[in-house]
């Protein structure tokens, strides 16, 4: 009986940690997409962003969310701007698309800082993405930020 509870509670709190974490990042859904000052169109725009862009949501309020980007900056935008899918963007000056998850693989592309991805799989380290031109690739996940 005590390994069942067991098992039970180890479910529920993998459960528990996977649905925290699928509700904390976020992607722009489209391009030219404000986040703002505070949660009101009639706040000022801080930046303007375009399609895949993660975001960390740091609050729910109203229809709003509270994000922070990859450089630390914070700001508002609204929910039916963001989706599920999950993006990936370059956090380091330039860094090398490879065509598998290691360093021993051929690079079949680059791609400078705030570059924006589409994320495929991640694999020991690794992630397989996608960039908007089409080019498919592994990257070092230590070089980017997103999910």
């Amino acid at each position: 009986m005590f390994k069942r509870v067991a098992v039970w509670f180890v479910f529920l709190l993998a459960l528990g940690c996977g649905s925290a974490q699928a509700f904390t990042m976020v992607s722009v859904n489209a391009n030219n997409v404000n986040m703002r000052s505070g949660p009101s169109d009639k706040y000022a725009v801080l930046w303007e962003l375009g399609t895949g862009f993660p975001l960390k949501v740091l609050k729910k309020q109203g229809g709003w969310f509270k994000v922070e980007d990859f450089e630390g900056d914070v700001g508002w935008i609204y929910k039916t701007l963001v989706d599920r899918e999950p993006h990936l963007i370059v956090k380091k000056r330039r860094v090398n698309m490879r065509s598998g998850p290691g360093d021993g693989y051929r690079i079949v592309g680059k791609a400078n800082y705030g570059v924006v991805f589409k994320t495929l799989k991640v694999k020991g380290g690794w992630a397989r993405v996608k960039h908007e031109n089409g080019l498919i690739g592994w990257i070092s996940r230590s070089l980017l930020w997103g999910w």
